[in-house]
């Protein structure tokens, strides 16, 4: 028997079947059911982010399933918050969809959604559903710096040595295997379907004392360009020190292209990378992969010295 569509169920139905029966983490004082959540905010500071994903832009239902597209919603959010040095306290999530749209479709989005958000260390506090003619879903994030000062962009310096924590150029692999229809390769595919942000290590790297911080979310040379730009300086990283795991190697072999251009360029891994003064002891979990410098012109990011002639990464606008 075929489900139910949220336009037969209702707006009222689909979020109560969101919301019952889950738990709230200690963060959350007021959770769904009133006008507004009330998350609590020791620091007295809130961290927030938002980040939307399109259907047919930013995943597909018959790449991914429901599920699968619910904890990488959650995921690429945490990790902004992870990447300022703080914790997760809580998510709200926005999700519009066609009326026709199967309940089987929002109650795996709405598991997904929660399942991540407990690994980020939070819940779903609220939230709101809407009819569109595509499916959205837009998550805005907390998060606590409990004490801490923020971990900015625009805090390396010359002489600080470049690092990162979690995988690199997966997502990427994972993509290509299945643009490309190749068959197996399913740890890299998975990788792309969900991935697994070290959230914690934004926490670790900021009690250690690291001068800057991103998330990798468009690919590790366009995101450091990032922290390259605000702090005006340059960035160079060293090729050998990049770990290229043997499931990358693989699809890149299979697939005749680059195993260190995903690596170098490719997004949605959601790791970070940071850098750290030379007196400071890097977290372990940590890799330095690379050097800050001073400018005399625009900053730039270098790889062994020289400008990457691939592509640095993923933007939202390219059209080819």
């Amino acid at each position: 028997m075929a489900s139910p569509t949220v336009g037969q169920v209702g707006e009222f139905a689909v979020i109560d079947r969101a919301t019952a029966g889950r738990i709230q983490s200690r963060h959350t004082l007021l959770g769904p059911g009133d006008d507004a959540a009330i998350v609590e905010a020791p620091d007295r500071r809130v961290v927030v982010t938002t980040d939307m994903l399109v259907h047919g832009r930013h995943f597909r239902l018959d790449w991914s399933s429901p599920v699968d597209v619910g904890r990488k919603a959650i995921a690429q959010n945490g990790a902004d918050i992870a990447a300022m040095g703080a914790r997760c306290t809580g998510f709200v999530v926005a999700l519009a969809c066609p009326a026709d749209t199967s309940v089987d479709v929002t109650d795996g989005l709405t598991e997904g959604l929660w399942q991540e958000s407990a690994v980020a260390g939070a819940s779903i506090v609220g939230g709101d559903l809407v009819q569109c003619e595509t499916l959205v879903i837009s998550i805005t994030a907390l998060g606590d710096l409990e004490g801490r000062a923020p971990v900015l962009r625009s805090g390396a310096r010359p002489g600080d040595v470049v690092a990162v924590t979690g995988r690199l150029g997966w997502s990427a692999a994972g993509l290509a295997v299945l643009e490309s229809g190749l068959v197996g390769h399913s740890a890299v595919v998975d990788a792309h379907r969900v991935p697994i942000p070290p959230y914690a290590e934004g926490v670790n790297a900021a009690t250690a004392g690291a001068s800057s911080l991103t998330d990798i979310s468009d690919g590790l040379l366009a995101d450091l360009g990032h922290i390259a730009v605000a702090s005006n300086v340059d960035i160079d990283v060293v090729s050998e020190t990049l770990a290229v795991a043997d499931e990358i190697r693989s699809a890149a072999a299979d697939l005749k292209v680059s195993a260190l251009h995903w690596v170098l360029s490719g997004g949605e891994d959601h790791a970070l990378a940071g850098t750290f003064p030379v007196d400071v002891t890097v977290p372990e979990g940590w890799t330095v992969i690379g050097r800050v410098a001073g400018t005399d012109g625009p900053p730039a990011v270098t790889v062994d010295g020289e400008t990457y002639t691939g592509t640095a990464g993923w933007s939202s606008f390219e059209t080819s």
